[in-house]
């Protein structure tokens, strides 16, 4: 069972719909929950936390005010010691990548100097697939995923490990779009598990958790082997004609890290690296 006593976790957005839920779920496992969102829904969620026994108090700064996140932070270090758990929920356009720098980067020095933090960013099959009509929300999704990938690279070392959900759920976003018996199987209740998997002891690192409906998929953005065109420059004749090579999803691979694939061309090209010394 996922215990997180003694955890302190900070919920953006979550004064209604998929923030609620995590909200309830992390104070529900034992963490003192610092619930953030504009208006009077912070405080009816601490309250509920409040009255079902949990510990929670309300923030209602908005995650694009970089000083008034600054202060949450301040304030929650104050109160309770530590900041273990970051889930970065608030939505709307501007709020989605700079909400989400903002309260990140206000936790990251305290979850590196106790070398314990677990940060979720919230992005979407809009930002990882597309979908029609939604290229702002879309790039902003996507960078989250980006953001999230470098992040996990560096917090390895502080024991700070960071993920992406893209949650399929219910929400003010979705209604009036999908037919009431969908919404239903869409609950933001059914998705909240998937948060507890990525802020728990034995959470993994650089994965984005996909969830809806209770059912739970990841996604992977991969490298194909593609091939090595000849010449200098290289022919752009030959590329397209050989394009099916370029996209053989055979042998792919998700790259640990950015200069992966600077390394596969490398490789392609006939590059050999110096010998180490000693070898």
């Amino acid at each position: 069972m996922i215990d997180l006593t003694g955890r302190v976790a900070i919920v953006t957005g979550a004064g209604g719909g998929l923030g609620r839920c995590y909200a309830q779920l992390l104070a529900a496992r034992g963490a003192r929950v610092v619930v953030n969102d504009l208006g009077p829904g912070a405080e009816a969620v601490a309250r509920e936390i409040l009255a079902a026994g949990g510990q929670a108090r309300a923030e209602t700064c908005s995650v694009t005010d970089a000083d008034a996140v600054g202060a949450m932070v301040r304030r929650t270090r104050a109160d309770w010691g530590r900041v273990d758990i970051l889930v970065n929920n608030a939505g709307m356009i501007e709020v989605h990548l700079m909400g989400a720098f903002h309260c990140t980067r206000a936790v990251w020095e305290t979850m590196r100097a106790q070398k314990y933090g677990r940060i979720v960013m919230t992005t979407s099959s809009s930002g990882l697939y597309g979908n029609f009509g939604q290229s702002n929300y879309g790039a902003a999704k996507m960078a989250l995923a980006g953001l999230m990938q470098t992040l996990a690279i560096e917090g390895v070392k502080y024991g700070i490990r960071v993920n992406c959900i893209a949650p399929t759920a219910a929400t003010q976003m979705t209604q009036g779009i999908l037919p009431a018996d969908q919404l239903n199987l869409l609950r933001p209740e059914l998705v909240a598990p998937g948060i507890l998997a990525l802020v728990a002891e034995s959470a993994p690192t650089r994965t984005i958790l996909c969830a809806g409906a209770g059912s739970f998929e990841a996604a992977h953005i991969t490298l194909t082997q593609g091939l090595h065109v000849a010449g200098d420059p290289p022919s752009p004749e030959e590329l397209i004609a050989r394009w099916a090579e370029v996209v053989d999803r055979r042998e792919e691979r998700a790259p640990e890290y950015g200069f992966a694939q600077s390394e596969l061309e490398l490789r392609k090209a006939g590059y050999l690296p110096p010998p180490t010394k000693g070898a």
